[in-house]
Parts: C-alpha cells; sequence; structure tokens
C-alpha cells in the first residue's frame, strides 16, 4: 500500500513539473514574441477541457500609468463577439422564435427587393451579398443601429445572395437589430440575460465609450515608429459589440463543452461549415471559423477594433482552448495562439 501511494505521488510530482515547466515555456515564448511585435499589453488564458491550466497577463494595461495586464484586465474583443451575436439568434431558433431560412425582410421593415433572397442564416455565414460596412455609419457618432443598416439598402448587393463567402459586419448589425425585436430588449440586454450572467461572466460587456469599466485596458497604435494612443469609437457595432476578459473567455469555452446555453444540434450546426449556391463549403459557420490549426481541427475567431486584436481559438478533438487578448492594433494574436498551442502539442510547430 505505501509503495502504491509513494508511486502515486511520483507520477503527481511528475505531472506538476511538466505543466511547471510548459507554464515557463509560454512565458518565455510570450515574452519574446511581445518585444518582436511591440506589444505593450497581453493576456492570456489556455484552458483544457473546461479548466484553465493557466492565465497570465504581461506587459501593461495602461502605459501612461504603468499598469500591469493582468488575467482580469478588460479588452475590446472586436469580431471575437460575432459568436455571441450568433449564439443570442440560435437561442431565439432553439426556441422556435425565428429560423434559420427565415427571409431577413421578415423582421427587418423597408428591406430593399434585392435582399428579398437574404436569410438569416445567409447574415450568420457571410454569404448573404450585402456590402461588408453600413454606408452611414460612423465611428465618432452615437447611432441607432437600423440607421447603420438602412443605409446599405441603396447599396447594390456585390454578389448574387448565397453564391460566394465575404465579410460583412453588416449582417451582424441585422441580426442584434433582429434580437432586440423578438427579444424586446437591447442586445445588450438579453446576452447579459441568457448568457453573461448565467455563466458568471461579470466583465463582459457591450463596448462603451462613456462608462467607468474596472480593469479596462486602454487600446494602443504604433505610428511614425512611437507608440501612441489609439483613437477610441464612440459609436457601438454590433459586429465587434462586447468588451472581456480572457477568464469571462474561459467560462464561455466551458460552457460550450455543455447543454448549459446551447444544446449539442446547435453547437454542431453553429460549427459545420457553410455551403453556398454551388454546394461547395466553405470554412465559416455561424459565427465561427472552421479553419484547421495544423493537423488540427479547430473552432476560431479573431477580432480586432482600433487599439486592440485578439483571438479565441478552440481545438475541439484535443479539448484546447487558447485565448489571446492584446492592446495594440498590429499584434496578430495568430501567432501567439500557435505557438503556445505547440507548447502543449508536440506534432504542431509555431509556425
Amino acid at each position: 500500500m505505501l509503495r502504491k501511494r509513494l508511486s502515486l505521488f511520483v507520477i503527481l510530482l511528475l505531472s506538476l513539473q511538466t505543466t511547471a515547466v510548459r507554464a515557463d515555456k509560454v512565458d518565455d515564448y510570450v515574452k519574446a514574441e511581445m518585444q518582436k511585435q511591440r506589444i505593450p499589453g497581453l493576456s492570456l488564458a489556455v484552458v483544457k477541457e473546461g479548466k484553465v491550466i493557466k492565465a497570465e497577463g504581461y506587459g501593461l494595461a495602461n502605459v501612461e500609468h504603468n499598469v500591469p495586464a493582468r488575467p482580469e484586465t478588460v479588452y475590446k474583443i472586436g469580431s471575437v463577439s460575432k459568436q455571441f451575436i450568433a449564439t443570442g439568434i440560435m437561442l431565439l431558433v432553439q426556441e422556435g422564435k425565428i429560423g434559420l431560412d427565415d427571409k431577413v425582410g421578415k423582421y427587418l421593415d423597408g428591406t430593399p427587393e434585392s435582399w428579398n433572397g437574404i436569410t438569416i442564416r445567409h447574415l450568420l455565414t457571410h454569404t448573404s451579398g450585402i456590402v461588408r460596412e453600413g454606408p452611414g455609419f460612423d465611428p465618432f457618432k452615437d447611432q441607432k443601429d437600423f440607421d447603420v443598416i438602412k443605409s446599405a439598402y441603396q447599396s447594390p448587393l456585390r454578389f448574387a445572395t448565397g453564391e460566394k463567402y465575404e465579410y460583412c459586419n453588416v449582417g451582424y448589425f441585422s441580426l442584434a437589430e433582429i434580437i432586440a425585436r423578438i427579444s424586446g430588449e437591447s442586445w445588450g440586454d438579453f446576452m447579459n440575460r441568457r448568457v453573461f450572467s448565467p455563466l458568471g461572466m461579470t466583465a463582459t460587456r457591450p463596448t462603451s465609450f462613456s462608462a467607468i469599466v474596472p480593469n479596462r485596458a486602454d487600446g494602443y497604435e504604433w505610428k511614425n515608429d512611437k507608440l501612441q494612443n489609439a483613437v477610441e469609437y464612440i459609436a457601438l457595432r454590433p459586429s465587434g459589440a462586447f468588451l472581456s476578459t480572457v477568464l469571462d473567455l474561459a467560462k464561455w469555452d466551458a460552457a460550450l463543452y455543455t447543454d448549459a446555453i446551447l444544446k449539442q444540434a446547435t453547437r454542431e450546426q453553429m460549427w459545420t461549415p457553410a455551403k453556398v449556391n454551388s454546394g461547395a463549403e466553405y470554412p465559416y459557420g455561424l459565427g465561427w471559423q472552421l479553419n484547421p490549426l495544423g493537423n488540427h481541427r479547430q473552432i476560431h475567431h479573431g477580432g480586432s477594433l482600433p487599439g486592440f486584436r485578439s483571438h479565441f481559438s478552440r481545438l475541439p478533438d484535443d479539448k484546447l482552448s487558447i485565448i489571446v487578448l492584446t492592446n495594440c492594433e498590429s499584434a496578430n494574436p495568430v501567432v501567439f495562439v500557435r505557438g503556445v498551442a505547440a507548447i502543449y502539442l508536440s506534432d504542431l510547430d509555431s509556425k
């Protein structure tokens, strides 16, 4: 019995040593890559089977006041938000309140004839043909989402609906508007009530120019070889809707292994490649990108807004997730995702 206990202790000790070695490698890698990319601040979470095995902040969340970046630091996550807007839509689909193949004109008034064939599915998969940005969008103006959507009504479709994939932020403005109209509350309140609050994602909220947000990171850019404060959007974009932390996103990652928010069939539907009219598949699902990482299946999405770059990567077959949030407009968080994943996956190189 004593020998057995000693053997178990040795196994546990070796496991802890291996974890510590990996953690040290991650720290060394991240710090070196941050210096190479000239990134002021970065927060990272590594999640295994829904449990955080490493969470760390590096550099500075605020350069002027010398505030360190931490796992609790709040960043703009840009288009990583699209999976949440898509989740809001899929919650309504689960409840039978809307259908993926419903025409958009059923929910948005005044849509032009060119939009007649556009469905909610087309909006989710970026296959609608609608222009990428609403011509009336002004990042320095507080506008109603529907005003931005309507400004795209007069623009001709860029291609026949369903013909191909082309990234479209107006589509996600439209999806957010549909959530608000069906739920009877703002899309931010709906997401908080149905997703963020139940999961304890207390730091996740719509972006705001004026609100006091504890632990908020400032955004930066390199210009003329100098670090400076990035411009600050006043507008709230549903296509890049939320502020969050790596710890909150780790809670979301854990929920995606369960039926806590979305049923398994719904999750699988969201992670199925879109089909265009020809029958060909494109590696984008419903609010998620589906490109592999090396030989590993990957469900992921990146995001950017002035002063911020982010990436959330899930490797479902390995039950490993890497979450990277930065406060630098020129950062390339995909490089960090691959480099950190390579430390945990022996067959994956860091380049």
